[in-house]
């Protein structure tokens, strides 16, 4: 095959399509985008002939034209155009259109690093935020708010991210080349377009669709990817930065505080994923256990190499060369040969003998065996002991520095990552553990009225009274007869024993919290506390000596109905003493989760943001009363119609008083590929991530407001709420809505895509859209552009304020409260991203005539909710106040707009063989798949 750069192509369509003409965007950006664009131009010249090229300008301009124009001929002659494309050069124009994307993010991170390295260190997030801090409170206020940090970020697998591994790996190749700066026509230059040419061609020739979907173990790995990058190449820096910044302002990181962990569901959860099993709980967590061991035992090589520390020089210390002695009866790989040889290094021999330890650790997990005191560590906490000892010979010996340098970084890294690397939330329906109780208490038959017919009152009832038992209710008879339990309850109360099998084998941090999704009163968690002591991992009759919980129990509230009953919820629970032991058992904390995903398909982004506002608040009352800490668990998503939005406007966006330190939020899909790629991408999500909570915690403790203006802040606020509730409910409500959903949009399509291993439907009777997951519920209407989720009902909710004279208080409130600047401004994001001409050419070529007045009444909520928005922040168009992210959706609308051209074409084709009784053929179904990958690199959002 001949070179790119021996076939002719025209001048025009040699390179391809770049970031517009725009001279106020960034010109570094635009020449690194431009330099990409030209090396994949020459790549589907060489892959596909000069005549792609050409097709591609073509259809780009068709489309910008149809933009500027609006006419409707015209969108149906470039939908002519796209329909009567062979399948092969249909596909291939869209992958040319997506990769564009793919370089185009490549560049934009690579942009964003450089942004992040010229900001002067003062500027950083934490610098700044722990100045402010020192300013308000001093060093003591300072010391405290440290001393209460506990983030936890957790990840999960939950389907969103679009693009394959193999993909994913290859971008990041590219932006770690771009990161070195080049000048044009130097040598170096040459060398780095050849690299970056051979990347493209390999993008170009790698599937982006997955063949199979992935098992949760692939999931696994796939988060164990960017956790190793981030406990290896991440976190020390973070943790060294942090303590030094702490100590100029006369405070400290204590040793073994480690103020952000990570944490996981992938392999845990189980709601509505049948293929989360007890074994594959156990699979699992021996990977992340042997990507754990695999990060200390590299930085105990490190560790090695820089303490040669000679005791002819220093004297030997007693309590470390005890210790050292203590391990040496039970490690084996040193020998006497070593032994002589670092015989005046104690401290290489010390640290080789921790990672002996480790080693013996990953051998005794593979082959299930106990653990041997002094062969193996138990849990992270005995590799921390050897660190301490370490440390402390150090100090007594004059090594200060060394002490406190590296070694003590890499205590506090190997604190956060243990032996499991991310602590495992395992996940359950709450009807899973009723079904479990109801065959138990059959079986016992002391129930005047069968389980299965109670009430929830009643249910707490009994479930409380058999807490307060000092027996078990059926004892070992759970597993020594099996007729108790069917396959489907058996699956449920397996994953409590496997808990407790994982503690034996990991520690109790492995896994330590059970979430209860879809939990509607306190007997949905009563009722897994019980199935927890049945399978022993709590006992709270032994006495106060003996009385331990092993896990906490984590109420899921979803619903706006759930939501509204929060306080009374927690209350209820705190107020039954048998859980209220549980609780003091666990340190007097209780966690609770907020969904937001299930809210805001139930109610619209307005509601299900203020009720989930107002929840926290009742949350927040409610643990006060009963002396409980609570640690709020905020299951965001990516997108706006799944609480996604900046995290730090989020953090400060909650009441007063929430944050006490404490707080856990989920990263998911293309948000963790997106924040955690690049090193330097990663140390800022984290950094500001640390900083808002600690932020939150110590100056957000009181009102921002005086009382008068946040009751009042409060009553506009439900007057909005209460208008966009009615307009969305109407919406929603339509019976025509499902078959408008379905049809104008792709959305039968995302389980082909084999993005996750979760069904996109639950397991339970739901049906129609009530039993559609969040997640394609959002993708549908990102894939056509009409992103419903994100903003419907918002301009019938601030127009009904306005005309009830409330104007006034709008723009106060939009000055002076963060929650509703922050619910503005991410409803203002999504409208930019919406895009209702191309949502009408969706809804008028795929969409029954009938069901176009649905599109009418979405298309007229658009325009008032816009309408409202800038009247709102005083600004002529969507985003003017927010430029640069204006400049870059408006184009990449250039190079979406054909994607979505495509994707319709191809649907009309698909359908009318379905209407056929005709199977989808193999490569259509490839071509689409594919224009939903485009669609979801150009908007960088998923679901």
């Amino acid at each position: 095959m001949p070179d790119a750069a021996d076939i002719s192509v025209p001048t025009l369509t040699a390179e391809f399509p770049v970031v517009g003409d725009d001279p106020h965007i960034d010109a570094p950006l635009r020449a690194t985008v431009r330099r990409l664009s030209t090396l994949l131009g020459r790549t589907l010249a060489d892959q596909n002939g000069p005549e792609l090229l050409e097709l591609v300008e073509q259809v780009r301009q068709q489309t910008k034209d149809v933009k500027a124009s609006h006419s409707t001929v015209e969108a149906h002659e470039v939908q002519q155009r796209l329909a009567e494309l062979p399948i092969e050069q249909a596909t291939a124009l869209t992958r040319a259109f997506t990769q564009y994307f793919l370089l185009a993010n490549a560049a934009e991170q690579v942009y964003r690093v450089r942004a992040l390295a010229e900001r002067p260190s003062a500027e950083s997030w934490v610098p700044r935020t722990v100045r402010a801090i020192h300013e308000e409170l001093g060093s003591e206020g300072l010391q405290e708010a440290v001393d209460s940090l506990d983030v936890r970020l957790v990840f999960t697998a939950h389907p969103t991210e679009a693009s394959r591994r193999a993909v994913l790996t290859k971008l990041r190749r590219i932006s770690d080349l771009l990161e070195t700066e080049t000048e044009e026509g130097t040598v170096e230059r040459r060398r780095q377009d050849h690299d970056l040419a051979e990347l493209i061609e390999s993008l170009w020739q790698t599937d982006e669709l997955r063949r199979q979907r992935p098992t949760p173990q692939d999931e696994a790995r796939n988060a164990l990817y960017y956790l190793r990058q981030i406990y290896s190449q991440t976190m020390p820096a973070m943790l060294d930065d942090l303590r030094d910044e702490l100590r100029t302002h006369g405070a400290e990181l204590r040793d073994r505080q480690v103020p952000l962990r990570f944490g996981s569901w992938i392999g845990g959860d189980r709601d509505g994923n049948p293929y989360v099993t007890a074994e594959v709980t156990r699979d699992v967590l021996q990977l992340q256990a042997d990507t754990a061991i695999d990060i200390a035992i590299e930085a105990i090589n490190d560790l090695i190499v820089e303490l040669s520390v000679s005791s002819a020089l220093t004297g030997e210390d007693e309590e470390l060369l005890a210790s050292l002695r203590a391990d040496l009866e039970h490690v084996t790989d040193i020998d006497e040969v070593q032994q002589n040889l670092y015989a005046e290094e104690p401290y290489r021999l010390k640290l080789g003998a921790m990672r002996s330890k480790l080693r013996a650790t990953r051998k005794r997990i593979h082959q299930g065996e106990p653990h041997v005191p002094g062969q193996d560590y138990r849990d992270g906490s005995e590799l921390q002991d050897d660190f301490t000892v370490v440390r402390e010979a150090l100090r007594r010996h004059g090594a200060v520095r060394m002490a406190d340098g590296n070694l003590a970084i890499a205590q506090l890294v190997l604190a956060g990552s243990g032996l499991n690397l991310a602590t495992l939330d395992v996940r359950e329906h709450a009807e899973k553990h009723h079904e479990v109780l109801e065959r138990l208490f059959d079986q016992v038959g002391e129930l005047e009225t069968p389980y299965g017919q109670l009430d929830p009152a009643q249910r707490t009832k009994v479930l409380s009274a058999e807490l307060a038992s000092r027996r078990p209710l059926v004892g070992s008879a759970i597993t020594e007869d099996e007729t108790i339990l069917d396959d489907s309850t058996r699956t449920t109360y397996n994953v409590f024993r496997e808990i407790r099998e994982a503690h034996r084998t990991y520690g109790r941090h492995v896994i330590e919290t059970y979430i209860i999704s879809m939990t509607r009163g306190a007997h949905d968690v009563l009722a897994a506390v019980l199935l927890a002591r049945e399978a022993g991992l709590v006992n709270i009759a032994g006495g106060e000596e003996k009385n331990r919980s092993d896990i906490g129990f984590v109420p899921l509230l979803e619903t706006i109905e759930e939501l509204r009953h929060a306080g009374e919820i927690l209350d209820e629970l705190l107020s039954d003493p048998s859980y209220r032991e549980i609780v003091r058992l666990r340190g007097d904390r209780q966690e609770v989760m907020l969904g937001y995903s299930d809210g805001n398909k139930e109610a619209g982004v307005m509601t299900s943001q203020w009720e989930i506002h107002q929840a926290q608040r009742r949350l927040r009352d409610a643990a006060a009363r009963h002396g409980v800490t609570l640690r709020l668990f905020h299951g965001r998503g990516g997108s706006v119609g799944r609480g996604g939005g900046p995290t730090y406007d989020a953090i400060l966006a909650q009441p007063y008083g929430v944050l006490e330190g404490e707080i856990k939020f989920t990263e998911q899909g293309e948000v963790i590929s997106d924040k955690y790629t690049l090193p330097p991408l990663a140390r800022e999500n984290l950094d500001l991530s640390l900083a808002a909570v600690l932020e939150g915690s110590a100056l957000h403790t009181r009102p921002r407001t005086t009382p008068e203006q946040l009751d009042r802040f409060g009553e506009v606020m439900e007057t909005v709420s209460d208008a966009a509730f009615a307009a969305y409910r109407k919406l929603a409500d339509d019976p025509d809505l499902p078959e408008y959903f379905v049809t104008s949009t792709p959305v039968e399509l995302l389980g082909d895509l084999n993005i996750g291993s979760r069904p996109s439907k639950r397991t339970t009777s739901e049906k129609g859209l009530d039993g559609l997951r969040a997640i394609p519920w959002v993708f549908g209407w990102t894939q056509s552009r009409q992103i419903v989720p994100g903003w419907f009902g918002a301009g019938s909710g601030l127009k009904a304020a306005r005309e009830a004279g409330l104007e006034p208080d709008l723009h106060n409130m939009l000055r002076h409260w963060h929650f509703f600047r922050t619910v503005i401004s991410n409803v203002e994001m999504t409208l930019a991203k919406t895009d209702m001409q191309i949502a009408a050419h969706y809804v008028h070529s795929l969409v029954p005539e009938r069901l176009w007045p649905l599109f009418e009444t979405i298309r007229a909520e658009y325009t008032l909710a816009v309408e409202e928005i800038e009247r709102l922040t005083g600004v002529l168009g969507l985003l003017d106040n927010q430029p640069v992210l204006k400049r870059t959706l408006a184009v990449r609308d250039r190079y979406l707009d054909p994607i979505s051209y495509m994707q319709v074409a191809l649907l009309q084709r698909a359908r009318a063989a379905s209407e056929r009784g005709e199977p989808m053929e193999p490569d259509l179904q490839r071509a689409l798949l594919t224009t939903i990958n485009g669609v979801a690199a150009g908007l960088k959002n998923t679901g």
